[in-house]
Formats: C-alpha cells, structure tokens, sequence
C-alpha cells in the first residue's frame, strides 16, 4: 500500500478522477446524501490517500486554515476496504500531514457521529452538540497537539 500526500494543483487527472469517484461513491451514492460533493475546498487542500493497483483505498483531505474553520482542518475520511484498520491509519496520516505541512497546533473537524470514537481515539474531543449537516448527524471537534 502507497501513500501519496499532494496539493491540488500536483495531483494528476487520473488521480483526480479517482478521489472524486471514491468520495461520491461514499459520501453520495453509498450514504444516499445529495450535496455538492466536489467543493471549493479542494483547491486549498492536501489530499492524501493510500493506494494500490486496485485504486484508492484510503483517503482524507487537510484543509488550509481559513477555508472551512478558521483552524486547519481534516475532512472527507474514508476507506473503501473496510475492517482493514484504514480509516484508522488514514486519520493518523491526515494528523501528520496537518502538523509536518499545514503546521498545524490545532485541528477542527466535523466528524459524522458514528465515528466519533475513531477521532477520540487520537485525541479529538467533542466542543459542539450533534446537529445534522445534509441530514447525517454530526460533531465539530477539536485536537490539540501535546
């Protein structure tokens, strides 16, 4: 399995292509949610995936400070192999990416609530009630570097 931490701009068409086809698979057609997937942030992000020759398994974006929150920020975490600890290993790269590149102290995220415990499980902790965003329960939290 190959990492691959790139800013938009160094990330080739087919690369490309294969993030927004994992993600609308995900965030779209398997969690049947209608949204603007493909956003204005993707421009100020580090995106970071692991793969293989069978295509993205893993993948994150950090976020620029500014752009979402006025803090760094790691968002659209998924895994396409499940129950393979990826989730797991591709929070861990987005936490490296956002403290060694984006020099971040602090990271904010809004984490689906069904996964709080995978982000509690490095540290983030919850700072908002649930609220729904495009109609799937959510947290904002917060990590803060030791």
């Amino acid at each position: 399995m190959q990492l691959t931490v790139k800013r938009f701009d160094e990330l080739s068409v087919a690369e490309l292509h294969e993030i927004y086809r994992v993600r609308v698979s995900v965030f779209v057609v398997e969690q049947q949610c209608a949204y603007q997937e493909i956003d204005a942030a993707d421009p100020h992000c580090w995106h970071v995936f692991l793969h293989d020759e069978d295509g993205i398994a893993a993948y994150c974006r950090v976020v620029d400070p500014g752009v979402t929150f006025p803090e760094v920020s790691i968002g659209r975490v998924l895994a396409t192999r499940r129950r393979q600890g990826l989730g797991t290993r591709i929070v861990r790269e987005g936490l490296r990416v956002a403290q060694e590149r984006a020099h971040a102290s602090v990271v904010r995220i809004e984490a689906q609530t069904y996964a709080r415990g995978l982000y509690e499980q490095f540290g983030f902790t919850q700072v908002s009630d649930e609220f729904l965003e495009d109609g799937i329960s959510h947290v904002i939290m917060v990590w803060r570097a030791q």
